[in-house]
């Protein structure tokens, strides 16, 4: 039996015990290596999709699975299974292993559980407990909300996604640690048409958190309320103009430019091939004092955390760019050892059929000193962008977003509603051109996914009002 620090019973839930884990783990190492580690996980999900006022589609499935991973220096092999036999298990050891050829065996540690840390998940009705019917009622009252919010509503698609996982890490150097990790979401899709022309909508709620999440502001209604007023106020925006001009990047929901465009060239892994922007930058100065951001994966029921990474680390609160200069980048134990560094906890995965490599959690610029109304009024002729689509980064730093709601500020006012601008730049150049940030720091909507490497994981970002005081803005 493993020891009672452990958030759930590794071997009634697996069927595996210590013993079991240490000669998997001795298995990968037979022929050599530097470092063995084994991921198993346990994970229910469940979904409801409404539209065209029926419930569409419902889904539940259940996995499980077993990940071993092997590193010789900067080389990592890797195997998975699904069938968690000692047979089969020690195969797949074999297979991860073939990576590591010096022929010396070496012994893997006693295995010590460790408890996880910080508590970050918020649940008090767990989603995986409740009935369907309980879930299916929150799509329908998102769908009827974002349906009956105007005439101009033509189509509203509805939907709730939750999952529970079990994760247990153990590895060579004696780690044993596991986690329990909630999650869900509600989201709003909908789609106004007038004359012919159509816009959409997108609200929607959820995180680390149980169904009671959605009785208070974050309500279905409220969550199908702002899907439809979107999309209706979209009908009377106009094409927002094009050239270089101040941009204000509206709080919360635009954190998602600083997750693409900076986030991610954070990621040590880049830094240490020498492929991102900043891999020669640690220490130097790459924005303006006002610009400090950090990667905190503990922030309670946020999207983006977890008690402990995949990889068994505690995570931690990452300073990333302190006044300007960077101060940090986001490590997992691959590249915290290649490269000296401490470990913060971003080593993450998809599933078990994935080995970690490092993410991002919840990615954001943190508050500054200014008010956001003293913010516009600075601004005599230029762009608020308020809701993104998306967009495209490069390893050099250059990236385009789709802007898919705004205004236009004339004069220190928020005046016409815009859409369809695309905001164009670098990363340095806009981290120096960002004057002022807002004392309103807010996070965007908890739906989000980030990818990478073909690996999804859910993640949260977010930011203040800010001002960046040239861009280049595409439109008409």
């Amino acid at each position: 039996m493993i020891g009672p620090s452990l958030p759930f019973d590794i071997e009634r839930r697996f069927g595996l015990d210590a013993r079991a884990l240490v000669s998997a783990l001795e298995a990968a190492l037979a022929t050599g290596g530097d470092f063995a580690e084994a991921f198993l996980e346990y994970r229910e999900y469940r979904s409801a999709f409404m539209e065209e006022d029926i419930l569409k589609d419902t889904s539940e499935s259940f996995s499980l699975g077993l990940g071993l991973r092997v590193w010789s220096g900067e080389t990592t092999g890797y195997g998975y299974t699904n069938d968690l036999s000692p047979d089969k298990i020690l195969r797949t050891a074999r297979s991860a292993a073939a990576v590591a050829a010096s022929g010396r065996a070496f012994p893997a540690a006693r295995l010590v559980p460790r408890p996880g840390g910080a508590d970050v998940y918020r649940v008090e009705r767990p989603p995986d407990k409740a009935p369907f019917e309980a879930k299916i009622a929150l799509v329908r009252a998102a769908y009827e909300a974002c349906r009956g919010f105007s005439p101009l509503i033509e189509k509203v698609k509805a939907s709730i996604q939750d999952q529970i996982q079990y994760v247990a890490i153990a590895n060579s150097e004696g780690l044993l640690a596991a986690d329990v990790r909630p999650l869900v979401r509600l989201t709003c899709v909908g789609i106004a048409q007038r004359n012919g022309l159509r816009e959409s909508g997108y609200s929607g709620g959820g995180g680390r958190v149980g169904l009671e999440h959605f009785e208070g502001s974050a309500s279905p209604e409220a969550i199908g309320r702002e899907a439809a007023r979107e999309a209706v106020d979209l009908l009377d925006a106009r094409d927002a103009p094009a050239g270089v001009m101040p941009v204000v990047l509206a709080a919360g929901h635009a954190g998602v430019l600083i997750h693409e465009a900076v986030g991610h060239l954070l990621e040590a892994d880049f830094n240490r091939r020498k492929t991102s922007i900043f891999w020669n930058k640690a220490g130097k100065k790459v924005g303006t004092p006002e610009v400090t951001i950090y990667d905190d994966p503990t922030i309670p029921a946020s999207r983006g955390s977890y008690a402990i990474d995949d990889e068994g680390t505690i995570p931690r609160k990452t300073l990333l760019i302190e006044k300007g200069v960077v101060r940090g980048l986001l490590q997992d134990k691959l590249s915290a050892k290649l490269m000296g560094r401490t470990l913060t906890g971003h080593g993450r995965r998809q599933d078990y059929t994935d080995y970690p490599i490092p993410r991002m959690a919840n990615t954001y610029i943190d508050r500054g000193e200014h008010d956001p109304a003293e913010i516009i009024r600075s601004v005599r002729k230029g762009l608020y962008a308020e809701r993104f689509t998306g967009g495209q980064v490069e390893d050099s730093g250059q990236f385009t977003f789709s802007v898919s709601s705004g205004r236009l500020i004339e004069e220190g006012r928020l005046t016409a509603p815009v859409k369809q601008a695309t905001l164009v730049g670098s990363n340095v150049d806009i981290l120096r051109k960002i004057e002022m940030v807002g004392s309103d720091l807010a996070f965007g909507l908890p739906t989000g996914t980030c990818s990478k490497e073909g690996q999804d994981v859910p993640v949260n970002d977010g930011c203040p009002t800010l001002k960046i005081s040239a861009m280049t803005v595409g439109g008409k």
